[in-house]
C-alpha cells in the first residue's frame, strides 16, 4: 500500500467569486506502434484517464488547487494522487475552463462552479502503488478514444489545445532538425485539416534511434 496520502477537506481552498479554482492535467506518453516495410518504427501518442468513483466515465487527473501551492504544484499533485503518476509538466497551461460540476463528488463549490486550468505532462514514472487507487482506475487511451469517452464539451476542448501544443513542438523540432541537417527521410505528414471528427491516433516516424526525453525528435503524423 502507497504511504502517500491524498489531500481531503477544502479548508485551503482558493476561490475566485463563486469558482472553486482546479487544476489537472493530461497525463500522455509515447508507445512504440509498428515497424513499415520501409525499417521506419512508428511511435503512437497516447493519453491517461482515470475513472470517476461511482460514476461510469473516466476523467483527467484534476482537483482544487489550494492556497500553499502553486497552480503547476496542485496540477502535479493531482496527477499523482489520482492517477499514480509523475512527470514533466509544460508550465504554460492549455487553457482555462468554467464549468459546472455534474456531480457532488466533484467537490466544486455549492453552486458548482469550477474555474480549472489544464496542463499537459509527458509521464516519466507510472506508480504501482496510489492514494486514490481504491477509488480510481486508470487507463491509456489513444486520441481518438479519449475524444470518445470525454463526456465533457470542456474535456474536448482541452484535448484539441493538447492536440495543438503537440504540433508546435514538432514544428519547433522540425527546424531545429533542418538547422543541423537532419536527414530529408522524417518527414511529417499531418493533416492541416481542423474537421469536427478527431483523428485516430497521433504518431512520429523515425529511421533514427529514440533519443532522450530532451533529445527526442517528435514527428506527428494524422492517421488515416
Amino acid at each position: 500500500m502507497s504511504c502517500l496520502s491524498a489531500r481531503t477537506g477544502r479548508q485551503r481552498q482558493r476561490y475566485e467569486g463563486n469558482l472553486r479554482l482546479v487544476s489537472g492535467c493530461i497525463p500522455y506518453r509515447w508507445i512504440k506502434d509498428s515497424t513499415d516495410q520501409t525499417g521506419e518504427t512508428e511511435e503512437m501518442i497516447e493519453v491517461l484517464m482515470v475513472s470517476s468513483p461511482k460514476r461510469d466515465d473516466l476523467v483527467f487527473p484534476k482537483g482544487g488547487w489550494e492556497d500553499d501551492e502553486t497552480v503547476t504544484e496542485a496540477a502535479c499533485r493531482e496527477a499523482l494522487e489520482e492517477a499514480g503518476v509523475k512527470g514533466i509538466l509544460r508550465e504554460v497551461p492549455l487553457g482555462i475552463w468554467e464549468f459546472r460540476s455534474k456531480s457532488n463528488l466533484d467537490l466544486c463549490c455549492t453552486e458548482g462552479g469550477c474555474k480549472g486550468y489544464m496542463f499537459a505532462m509527458e509521464v516519466t514514472e507510472e506508480l504501482h502503488t496510489w492514494p486514490e487507487q481504491n477509488n480510481r482506475s486508470r487507463q491509456w487511451l489513444n486520441i481518438k478514444q479519449a475524444f470518445s469517452l470525454s463526456r465533457y464539451e470542456w474535456m474536448c476542448s482541452a484535448l484539441e489545445e493538447f492536440l495543438k501544443v503537440m504540433e508546435e513542438e514538432r514544428k519547433l523540432e522540425k527546424q531545429d532538425d533542418d538547422s543541423i541537417g537532419c536527414p530529408s527521410s522524417l518527414v511529417a505528414d499531418v493533416s492541416e485539416s481542423q474537421s469536427m471528427a478527431p483523428p485516430k491516433c497521433y504518431k512520429r516516424s523515425s529511421t533514427m534511434p529514440h533519443h532522450s526525453m530532451n533529445s527526442k525528435k517528435n514527428i506527428l503524423s494524422c492517421a488515416s
